[in-house]
């Protein structure tokens, strides 16, 4: 049996993989490169719709490792069912922080700023001042405190904020501060002037953003979504925007891609920019950096990086 290897990027762009596999490109096209029963190593095709990274899998009866080249991976979950036991699911920890956290910081200046506003008045040739809110000052609600989140605080930093809160799953203690668990969340964010969401798309998760929590927010604040457009709740997020209590800045929707004529559109005081948080320059570069560093490590029979979860183990 032939242990293959699935790519999604040309191998011989990717400097340094190490020889013994049989490398195969797929970036999702309707053909397999291979028959997809002695794949052993499976890089998940980037920024496809989840039918198309889960196509090969019930098929896959060598698999060892399924990697994705992004940082969740709620999108090939579906296609987990199908596999033996064993298969290590890895994610792309490493490869977005940078982006995603720029896009994040980049979405709420624009966004307290008035930007949108700005670029509209330059469409019709209007000078068009007034007063706007700094960030300067504010109290900023991270939720969702990964690595993602970390280096969203790390561009946040140099901002002369008030505070900085953060949430995850569990309570912990970082070189920045306590890190409080979702628990907490109905207490902090009463006091959250920003409240940026970067955390992963799990049933926990799911609905997170719903009408009680965005009630809790104070008046004025703008919620910043990086993470997953599930995480909220499409309708309850409307009526707070169609209100005007609160602001929106997101990279992600649900629906999404968000359709033409969909009320978030043309909701007031909203901000969209269409899943932009990872695919920029940054990728590439740190995308080949992964792969070859995990495939040494298959190849090496070394542990893996960013291990999620094992199909067949109790946590999967």
């Amino acid at each position: 049996m032939t242990a293959d290897v699935w790519l999604p990027i040309p191998p011989d762009e990717i400097e340094g993989l190490p020889q013994g596999p049989a490398y195969r490109f797929w970036d999702g096209a309707e053909e397999f490169p291979a028959d997809p029963a002695d794949c052993a190593f499976y890089v998940v095709p980037y920024m496809k719709p989840s039918d198309i990274g889960v196509r090969p899998m019930p098929h896959m009866s060598s698999l060892r490792v399924v990697q994705t080249l992004s940082a969740g991976t709620d999108h090939v979950e579906p296609g987990l069912r199908h596999l033996p036991p064993g298969v290590r699911l890895c994610n792309a920890r490493g490869v977005h922080e940078a982006s995603t956290a720029e896009l994040a910081l980049a979405l709420v200046l624009a966004s307290l700023r008035g930007i949108p506003g700005f670029v509209r008045a330059q469409d019709r040739g209007e000078w068009q001042g007034g007063f706007h809110p700094a960030l300067a000052d504010k109290n900023v609600l991270i939720v969702g405190y990964g690595s993602i989140g970390a280096a969203i605080e790390d561009r946040l930093t140099p901002f002369e904020l008030a505070r900085v809160a953060r949430v995850a799953r569990s309570k912990r203690t970082t070189a920045r501060g306590p890190v409080h668990p979702f628990t907490d969340l109905p207490s902090l964010l009463p006091e959250a002037d920003v409240v940026v969401l970067s955390t992963p798309l799990t049933e926990a998760t799911r609905g997170l953003v719903n009408a009680d929590f965005l009630a809790r927010m104070k008046d004025g604040a703008l919620l910043v979504n990086v993470a997953r457009g599930p995480v909220v709740d499409t309708k309850a997020l409307l009526t707070e925007l169609d209100s005007g209590r609160l602001t929106a800045a997101l990279d992600v929707t649900d629906p999404e891609p968000l359709p033409p004529g969909h009320p978030l559109w043309h909701a007031p005081g909203v901000l969209i920019s269409p899943h932009v948080g990872g695919p920029t320059s940054a990728f590439l570069p740190r995308a080949k950096r992964l792969l070859t560093d995990q495939l040494r490590r298959f190849v090496n029979q070394e542990p893996l990086a960013n291990v999620i979860l094992t199909t067949g183990a109790a946590s999967a």
